[in-house]
């Protein structure tokens, strides 16, 4: 599937296969998550996208070549390319493991080609070995809902109860996480959904309710995954003093004013851009280790328009997933 223009249709073509550079992996594609960092690019959030594009960016695939530099991955074997997909290894960020923050970054389904595809490409040191206990359906959406999503429950801190903002494809696997390690989740959804709530407390959370209500008790932390400026200060409003509030949308609508009050006594407002390596590697001990229920709907690849559509109205509960034969 390819993006001619942002703001349009995906386009169904037929291309040549990719061929890999020394750095790189030749996979072929079993699965690919549709992520709402997906939407943004193709909706022309984004500025700048490689054009013509093809987008994901929660690849799962096997292993069909690799390139003469590459070493640690054999023919066959299933792995998983996220985000970020490329850094320069030279500069103070990435000497700094801060290479989520290098200036020259490379990102899968934005600036290099993605996953809406029979077959990929991607740098090596970015493609990840995947926890059997998943098939390839259920482990696509852990290379960006599970990974953005557990960046941003360590941003966190250790906070014994968490707000969660938005509740989709990561808030429910980072709500299995959290409760799993004896923290108290509460969800806020969209005014009026019921079905979003219900699946809030199916996964985990102790209270789920509407982003404009209060929850029955200060919060430690927030995660902001709804990408909605004006849930910052509703946020700040019921975390307790020294608390944290994550944004952790790439991609956001403007904050409002808010009166200083709502962040003194030491909160903390603080964004979380893309992933690093490393945790990529923590993430799938934790996902090897904790049996994650994954709500995936799958799509077959040439429906990967109305995949996003669902996505973009809301009509999807946990993630979708673009599916080849």
């Amino acid at each position: 599937m390819i993006m001619d223009t942002p703001g349009t249709n995906l386009r169904l073509t037929e291309t040549p296969v990719p061929k890999c550079n020394p750095d790189q992996i030749l996979m072929k594609v079993h699965a690919c998550g549709v992520c709402r960092t997906d939407l943004h690019v193709v909706d022309g959030e984004l500025p700048h996208p490689k054009l013509p594009l093809v987008p994901g960016h929660e690849i799962v695939g096997s292993v069909v070549e690799t390139g003469a530099n590459v070493k640690g991955f054999v023919q066959g074997e299933r792995i998983g390319v996220p985000w970020l997909g490329w850094t320069c290894g030279r500069c103070r960020f990435c000497k700094n493991d801060q290479e989520n923050l290098c200036n020259e970054a490379r990102f899968t389904g934005y600036t290099l080609d993605g996953g809406y595809a029979e077959y990929a490409v991607a740098d090596h040191r970015y493609c990840f070995s995947l926890p059997e206990r998943y098939d390839d359906m259920d482990a696509a959406p852990l290379l960006c809902a599970g990974l953005i999503g557990y960046r941003a429950f360590a941003a966190a801190g250790n906070a014994d109860s968490i707000g969660i903002y938005g509740f989709g494809a990561a808030a429910h696997i980072i709500t299995q996480v959290a409760a799993m390690q004896g923290r108290k989740v509460f969800a806020f959804t969209k005014p009026g959904d019921a079905k979003a709530q219900r699946f809030a407390l199916d996964m985990g959370a102790v209270w789920s309710g509407s982003s404009l209500e209060a929850p029955p008790e200060e919060m430690d932390s927030c995660i902001l995954f709804a990408p909605v400026g004006a849930l910052v200060p509703q946020a700040l409003l019921h975390t307790v003093k020294g608390g944290t509030v994550v944004c952790a949308g790439i991609h956001m609508s403007d904050i409002p004013a808010f009166p200083y009050s709502s962040l003194w006594s030491e909160r903390t407002i603080r964004s979380v851009a893309n992933l690093t390596r490393q945790d990529g590697l923590d993430f799938m001990e934790i996902a090897a280790q904790t049996p994650l229920h994954i709500e995936a709907k799958p799509y077959p690849l040439e429906a990967a328009n109305t995949a996003l559509d669902d996505l973009r109205s809301g009509r999807l509960e946990g993630a979708a997933v673009l599916v080849n034969p």
